[in-house]
């Protein structure tokens, strides 16, 4: 050890000291209603009329067919599914800003 340097302590940290800012709440709200709007719009959106008549339907054909099959839009409509539960999620670990 170096004489001349002071020893080192361990210092005390409480580990249910760390404060959750405003912030951070309206952050976690915020994140949770845009993956469940995401979510809501790829789940319904594929089986609207709509998903016919934009660019990437009539690009090209090969990406025509591949817009049009139902596998696809199934899958489109799966990944909606994902940001509905990961939306969930995020409601249910709202709760660690509670405090307990």
């Amino acid at each position: 050890m170096n004489p001349e340097l002071p020893p080192l302590h361990p210092v005390d940290v409480d580990t249910h000291s760390s404060r959750f800012r405003w912030y951070h709440k309206v952050a976690a709200v915020v994140f949770a209603i845009f993956c469940f709007e995401l979510g809501v719009f790829l789940l319904v959106f594929p089986w609207l009329d709509f998903w016919e008549q934009n660019f990437f339907a009539t690009w090209n054909h090969t990406l025509q067919q591949l817009w049009m099959n139902s596998y696809f839009r199934g899958t489109v409509s799966g990944l909606g599914l994902v940001n509905i539960f990961v939306s969930f999620v995020e409601i249910v670990r709202l709760r660690r800003f509670s405090g307990e």
